[in-house]
């Protein structure tokens, strides 16, 4: 497993070796911008429209904007004044519940590898076995990048999981909702509740487009789609009710057909046997 980033988990007197790698990667299809008369790709250039002249690196310097067009010069001293220390360390503030923790929280997924030393190993493996045990996870900071993460330790199978977590500031007010609003969203949850099988989902838009493109390698004509009907404002108790009442009607329909067939299943067996020639 290669890793990015080398370190260790800390907390009282312990010190467990890690090392930090992709849990996830995005396989979205990338597109470069091309010069459409000649197909040759197409170069960013750092341009002033003021002086209207390409600039060099060393003229270019941060702005924070305060207002529209209005910057606050930021030099490489002023940002150095508020720079974290480097640290190699992931520092356990507390142990917290793990069904605590709003998955709203988290940003992005990350493994945590063990040390290849069997004496580094142990206190790993020890952590592992202790969190799935209890049902607890660890909440901590470090330093990734020149940036300060809060984080979450947590059990994954044969190994620790880290996600990244935005802080409270990072998260948008929530919208006050009605009771009758929520209990007939319930409802409507309650109909479609089943397991999760990551397997059943496919990103269909990825499917679609590489079909696209290997349709144009191969120099078929690409139809255009009929452009969508506009979806059309409507009012969200009333659409929660329809919702509720269909789920209601597919279900008594299914009953009906199941009591209508086992009633044919009864009277077949009620009937007197035929007398064999």
């Amino acid at each position: 497993m290669r890793t990015i980033w080398n370190g260790s988990i800390s907390f009282g007197l312990v010190n467990i070796p890690i090392g930090l790698a992709l849990a996830t990667q995005r396989s979205d299809i990338a597109f470069r911008t091309l010069h459409r008369e000649c197909g040759t790709p197409i170069k960013q250039k750092r341009y002033c429209p003021l002086h209207e002249r390409d600039v060099e690196a060393d003229e270019l310097v941060k702005g924070w904007e305060i207002a529209k067009g209005e910057f606050v010069i930021v030099e490489e001293a002023d940002l150095e004044a508020v720079a974290l220390q480097r640290s190699q360390s992931i520092e356990i503030l507390r142990f917290v519940a793990l069904d605590e923790v709003d998955p709203v929280y988290f940003d992005r997924t990350y493994y945590l590898a063990p040390a290849d030393a069997a004496a580094a190993r142990r206190p790993y493996v020890l952590l592992l076995r202790a969190m799935h045990e209890t049902g607890m996870a660890a909440i901590g900071k470090f330093v990734l990048w020149g940036k300060e993460n809060l984080c979450l330790i947590r059990p994954h199978g044969d190994a620790l999981a880290l996600e990244t977590l935005f802080f409270a500031e990072d998260m948008r007010p929530r919208t006050e909702v009605k009771k009758p609003e929520l209990e007939l969203a319930r409802q409507v949850i309650a109909s479609l509740v089943g397991e999760f099988d990551p397997t059943e989902f496919e990103n269909e838009y990825r499917r679609e487009l590489r079909a696209m493109l290997e349709a144009k390698l191969a120099g078929q004509e690409i139809a255009k789609p009929e452009p969508l009907p506009e979806t059309p404002v409507i009012d969200l108790m009333d659409a929660l009710k329809r919702s509720v009442a269909e789920v209601q009607e597919q279900r008594g329909s299914a009953d009906g057909k199941a009591k209508a067939s086992g009633k044919r299943t009864r009277e077949r067996s009620k009937a007197p046997a035929r007398k064999s020639a």
